[in-house]
C-alpha cells in the first residue's frame, strides 16, 4: 500500500476526508471531478484511492497514451498521478492523499468510508458491462458503507455548474430516516441551496372520480396525516439549520418513479439505507433506493441508518 500527499501543506481532515475511488475510465474520472467539489465544500483532504483490480497495461485513462509493456502495478501509479495534476490544475490549493492498495477496490473503499465524511464512485468501471448502469463494485459499497456515499450521475461536475437547481432532494420515508434528514440539511447548508423533502406513500389504485365522497373524505385525511408526519420527521435538524430554506412535499404513489423524476431538478438526491435485522454487516437496499441508484438524474448520496 502506498500513502503520499501531494497540494498545501500537512493532510488534515477536520471535518473528516473524502475518499474517491479511480481506474482511469470515464465514470471514474467524473466522480474524481465531483469529489474534488466535495472536499473543497467541507475544506477536507481528498484521497484518491486506486485499488484491484488494477487497469491492464496501455489503458491508462485520463487522455494518456501508453506504452503497452508497462506492468500494471506503473499503470496504476500513472492513474494517481494523473489524477493528482487533474484536481491541481482546478482546485489549486487542496491537500490530495494518493492510495494505491492490493485490497479488492469494494474492501478499501468500505475501509476508508468508516472515517470518511463522504466515498464517492463512479456509476460503472473498467470491465462492467455497457448495461449495468451501476457497477458491481458500486453495489459493494453501497450494501456495507459505514458512511455517507455518493454515486456520481448525471452530467459531470463541470457540465452541472451551468445547470445548478441550487436544490438538494431528501426522499423521506419516515421518522427513521433521522440522520439522512440530518445529512440533507447539512448539506443544503454547505451548498447554500435550499431543501426539497419529498415523502411517499400509497392508496388503492381506484380512479378518484369512481369513489364514494367518503372514501375521498379518508383520502384526504390520510394526505394531511402523511404531510405532518414528513413535517414532524424533519422538525429537529430544521431548529439545527434556520437558515436553510424547507419545502416539505407529499405524493400518493410509487416512491422510486416520484424521487426519480424529482431528481430532474436537483443538484444532489439524499436518501436511507437500513441495516439488515439480524445481519449489522449488511444494508437493506430496497427497490426505491435501487431505483434511485440507477436512474437519478443527479449524484446520489446513501446515508446508512443504524
Amino acid at each position: 500500500m502506498s500513502d503520499t500527499a501531494y497540494g498545501a501543506g500537512t493532510p488534515h481532515a477536520p471535518h473528516g476526508e473524502v475518499v474517491v475511488g479511480v481506474d482511469g475510465s470515464d465514470p471514474a474520472v467524473r466522480a474524481l471531478d465531483q469529489a474534488a467539489e466535495e472536499a473543497r465544500r467541507r475544506d477536507s483532504v481528498l484521497r484518491i484511492v486506486l485499488a484491484l483490480p488494477w487497469p491492464d497495461p496501455g489503458s491508462v485513462g485520463f487522455g494518456l497514451d501508453t506504452d503497452r509493456d508497462r506492468p500494471p502495478g506503473e499503470a496504476a501509479r500513472v492513474i494517481l498521478e494523473s489524477a493528482a495534476r487533474r484536481v491541481a490544475d482546478r482546485h489549486p490549493g487542496l491537500t490530495v492523499a494518493l492510495e494505491q492498495t492490493a485490497e479488492p477496490a469494494a474492501a478499501a473503499l468500505v475501509r476508508l468510508g468508516r472515517t470518511a465524511a463522504l466515498t464517492v464512485v463512479g456509476t460503472r468501471g473498467r470491465g462492467g458491462f455497457a448495461g449495468l448502469l451501476l457497477g458491481s463494485v458500486g453495489l459493494r459499497v453501497a450494501a456495507h458503507t459505514a458512511g455517507p456515499l455518493m454515486v456520481v450521475r448525471g452530467e459531470d461536475a463541470a457540465a452541472r455548474r451551468g445547470l445548478l437547481h441550487d436544490k438538494v432532494l431528501l426522499g423521506l420515508e419516515d421518522e427513521s430516516d433521522a440522520e439522512a434528514a440530518l445529512f440533507a440539511f447539512e448539506e443544503a447548508e454547505r451548498r447554500g441551496a435550499r431543501l426539497r423533502v419529498l415523502h411517499t406513500w400509497t392508496h388503492p389504485h381506484v380512479p378518484l372520480g369512481e369513489w364514494p365522497a367518503s372514501h375521498r373524505h379518508d383520502l384526504a385525511v390520510q394526505a394531511r396525516q402523511h404531510k405532518e408526519l414528513a413535517r414532524f420527521a424533519v422538525s429537529k435538524p430544521a431548529e439545527r439549520f434556520p437558515g436553510v430554506a424547507v419545502r416539505v412535499d407529499t405524493a400518493a404513489g410509487h416512491a422510486a418513479a416520484a424521487l426519480v423524476e424529482a431528481s430532474r431538478a436537483a443538484d444532489v438526491v439524499v436518501v436511507g439505507a437500513h441495516r439488515r435485522e439480524g445481519r449489522p454487516l449488511g444494508m437493506r437496499l430496497g427497490p426505491v433506493t435501487h431505483a434511485v441508484l440507477h436512474h437519478a438524474h443527479c449524484p446520489v448520496v446513501l446515508v446508512p441508518i443504524v
